[in-house]
């Protein structure tokens, strides 16, 4: 039957047939479901692809689209969730805004620092989170990344790639060493200042 949820699969679940007309009628209704959901879902993208077009983030939009594993949903929830980039007036803030910042103890004289707050905006922190797994891949251009850049200021393209290496570099480093996911958090908190530094390169372009 395939892959989960391809073309095929789908062909496979029509030909069900259950001698049972109860569990004929439950499995029909279930599918159904499935199959409003699905379109639900594509009524959305394209709703939100046309409220793209026209949004004053247009440009930052295709921008953050420009780098390895944000694609247009994610790059809607960044731009929908923190707005304008240039009103943090640094990296730093950003990633206090996600949530991705250290926690800080102090007493005293001394000054330390711990795990990250979790205090900000968790649906951005999703995003990055997920994003952060594709750090574990050699740096690359693929035909659909190459295909989100076209258009695309060069600096930002120069950043998106500055991405990839340096965020390979730092999993690979931190993995071995602090385990997983405490290096998935920290390749995220630095894709946090890659994003930032992107909306500021705009800035620039727009000036």
């Amino acid at each position: 039957m395939g892959r989960a949820w391809s073309q095929r699969y789908h062909g496979w679940l029509n030909a069900l047939r259950f001698a049972d007309q109860p569990a004929q009628l439950t499995f029909d209704d279930y599918l159904a479901s499935v199959r409003a959901a699905g379109e639900r879902l594509r009524r959305l993208d394209t709703a939100l692809a046309t409220c793209a077009a026209d949004s004053p983030h247009r440009e930052l939009l295709r921008a953050l689209q420009a780098v390895r594993g944000i694609g247009f949903l994610s790059a809607v929830t960044i731009v929908a969730e923190a707005g304008d980039l240039r009103r943090f007036d640094g990296a730093a803030r950003f990633m206090a805004y996600v949530g991705l910042g250290p926690s800080e103890h102090s007493s005293g004289a001394s000054r330390r620092q711990g795990h990250i707050t979790k205090a900000g905006n968790h649906l951005l922190r999703h995003v990055l989170g997920e994003t952060a797994h594709h750090a574990r891949l050699q740096p690359r251009l693929s035909d659909g990344l190459r295909r989100r850049q076209e258009g695309v200021p060069d600096e930002v393209i120069r950043i998106s790639w500055r991405c990839q290496q340096r965020l390979h570099h730092k999993y690979r480093h931190l993995g071995g060493r602090v385990g997983r996911n405490r290096a998935l958090t920290a390749v995220a908190r630095e894709l946090a200042g890659f994003i930032w530094a992107i909306g500021q390169v705009l800035e620039v372009a727009a000036a």
